[in-house]
């Protein structure tokens, strides 16, 4: 998630802030430099009997005017490459890989903010890793300026009554070489500026930037507060005794930014205005509150967000806040923290497109059953039961006694049309088939997107229609050439000659005893009943005994062989499914698993709790809760 913040319902623009803003910024254009601040904090008076009038009256008291900030054109640039480890590169390089992956597949609008990531870490990456840009943001009195004016410890932010004092981010640095982070946040030199003699050595490599009020009635200081704080590397979020609960802090800003504990510091101001203990209870209620945002908390040697009271008008708790500040910019982390925690949200927010709720894909079973039906559609077990039957009736053919196979042509000749009535498949079988294919396909792309995330169910879903286009036709391409191929093979086995050869020697016996007897008659052979007679009677029985036993013997080869051509046409349907759609659903599946592993790597925190140098000491950075999404299911993968 970004340190951006969403905005609500503005309301309608002060005039007598606008005017204001303008003569601020007239005067800055003049003379190039801040106008001069007044006693005292923002939201408190004054001190009594104090004069001043901005420029005119510092050179007046003989102050000095604070330094314009100017890069120098000659220091080496130095690139936060070097600054965090291996981790957080693996996670950008996954985060970058997974956005590539995942263009043709989600909408533009869910890689938004991945890529928005993406780019400022290579926009941050090219500018220095010696500075750390920490932004002061607040509500309107809550002293911020007068906090920005104690670290640098020189007035170079306006204090005052009238609201809003800030008009626009003024920015303080207490080395060279910045110039280019505050190119990237829009801050004209005219608002840059340098401590006098170069400021405390401990925060050598700060650049503290000084925001309009959040709560601005000006709608333009608002969008300046939230452009800015995307782009900075830690944050000091300052809260009075009297709007430290404000909702709109809360709602638009801490709780969003849950995840950047590390790299955020909430203050108490104006605790000097709390008298007794009430400063302990505000501050336990603010912590309270904090929780409640989902914001860890930095105590007690955990890692989270510092949680500091302070005054920045009487400077209790200043110095405290310097030195943590010193220790915080020294380590040179906070940028590679602030990244951390941006890959952090935007896994996020991405992890409901790529997190599965279950196992996914297709297993034996469910391949084997779009198989099956795929086969029932194109009708293997009738193709099956039919070259049973063909096989039979070729058997009775040859193996049958020649006065049955006559008597079984001439009926057919006797049938209009004669031969074999050719088989016709109704139209309504067709459409049968048809729906058949189509709710096959149906229901195995039901079954491989299941558990899967909306957009790779969807993508799963498409690639199996796309796949079933033409599928019912080339399923009746298979069925055709299966049948012309099972009609080329022969179906007669080894065995058939010699029961052709004993039908044969049958019909011998009948023809050889009737010629006998009809010889006997004429008077041609000498009279003998006997032998001629019961050659007769053994062809006449043995003919439909070989035809019987014929029968018995090729019904298992029968069965066997309407197997092997259901059990063909059965394959050949499988291999033309899974060709056209079981394949481009696999390779939908392998896609998503390439970006639920990619997932994995950005959203993973193995070897991340060192990639940023070291924790905060007394803070206790480092990682943690509050530090964005970090577990998920392996499940599917």
């Amino acid at each position: 998630m970004a340190l951006t913040a969403i905005t609500g319902d503005e309301n309608e623009t002060d005039d007598r802030a606008q005017e204001t803003d303008e003569r601020v910024h007239e005067h800055d254009d003049r003379v190039h430099g801040p106008a001069e601040p007044l006693d005292g904090a923002d939201g408190q008076q004054p001190a009594e009997g104090s004069w001043d009038d901005g420029l005119i009256a510092r050179r007046a008291k003989g102050e000095e005017e604070p330094e314009l900030f100017e890069e120098d054109p000659g220091e080496e640039h130095v690139e936060i490459g070097g600054a965090y480890g291996g981790p957080l590169r693996a996670r950008l390089d996954a985060l970058r890989e997974l956005v590539g992956l995942s263009r043709t597949r989600l909408e533009g609008s869910t890689l938004a903010e991945a890529g928005r990531v993406l780019d400022e870490a290579s926009a941050r990456q090219r500018l220095s890793a010696r500075h750390t840009v920490v932004a002061i943001a607040g509500a309107t009195g809550s002293g911020k300026s007068t906090l920005f004016n104690a670290l640098a410890q020189v007035p170079l932010s306006e204090t005052g009554l009238r609201r809003p004092t800030t008009a626009a981010p003024i920015a303080c640095s207490w080395s060279e070489g910045a110039a280019g982070l505050l190119d990237r946040l829009a801050i004209p030199p005219r608002l840059r500026r340098r401590p006098l003699a170069g400021g405390d050595e401990e925060l050598s490599g700060l650049v503290l930037v000084d925001l309009p009020d959040h709560d601005s009635a000006v709608i333009k200081h608002r969008e300046q507060v939230d452009r800015v704080l995307a782009l900075v590397d830690a944050v000091i979020w300052v809260v009075d005794p009297e709007k430290y609960a404000d909702a709109a802090l809360h709602e638009r800003y801490l709780r969003p930014l849950a995840g950047h504990a590390e790299i955020t510091f909430v203050v108490l101001n104006q605790v000097d205005r709390l008298p007794g203990e009430a400063a302990d209870q505000v501050l336990d209620d603010l912590r309270r509150l904090l929780d409640e945002d989902g914001m860890a908390l930095g105590e007690h040697g955990e890692p989270g967000a510092t949680v500091l009271p302070l005054s920045a008008l009487t400077g209790q708790g200043v110095d405290e806040l310097r030195d943590m500040l010193g220790t915080f910019v020294q380590e040179r982390s906070a940028a590679a923290r602030r990244l951390s925690a941006d890959v952090d949200a935007a896994a996020g927010k991405l992890r409901s497109v790529y997190v599965a709720a279950g196992r996914t894909g297709l297993n034996e079973r469910a391949r084997e059953d779009f198989a099956a039906r795929l086969a029932e559609a194109v009708g293997a077990k009738a193709a099956g039961e039919a070259a049973e039957r063909e096989w039979r009736r070729h058997a009775g053919r040859a193996c049958g006694t020649p006065w049955l196979r006559l008597w079984r042509w001439y009926e057919r000749s006797r049938t209009p049309g004669g031969g074999a009535p050719q088989a016709t498949t109704p139209v309504e079988e067709e459409l049968t088939a048809r729906q058949r294919v189509e709710q096959a396909v149906r229901t195995v792309a039901d079954e491989a997107a299941a558990g899967l995330p909306v957009p790779w169910a969807q993508a799963v879903r498409e690639a199996a229609v796309r796949g079933a286009d033409g599928l019912p036709e080339a399923l009746d391409e298979l069925a055709a050439r299966e049948a012309v191929t099972t009609s080329k093979k022969p179906l007669r086995p080894a065995w058939w000659p010699a029961a052709v050869l004993a039908q044969a020697s049958m019909t011998l016996l009948q023809v050889y005893g009737g010629l006998w007897l009809v010889g006997q008659i004429i008077g041609i052979f000498e009279p003998g009943l006997i032998v001629p007679a019961l050659l007769m009677v053994a062809g006449i029985v043995g003919g439909p005994l070989v035809e019987w036993a014929c029968t018995a013997a090729v019904r298992g080869p029968a069965r066997r062989y309407g197997q092997d051509a259901q059990r063909r046409l059965h394959e050949a349907a499988a291999g033309c499914g899974r060709a056209k759609v079981l394949d481009p659903i696999a390779g939908e599946l392998m896609r998503y698993r390439e970006v639920r592993e990619q997932y994995s790597a950005v959203s993973g925190r193995a070897g991340m709790a060192g990639h940023a140098g070291g924790s905060r000491p007394g803070t206790g950075l480092g990682g943690g809760r509050g530090s964005g999404v970090t577990g998920f299911s392996t499940a599917g993968r």
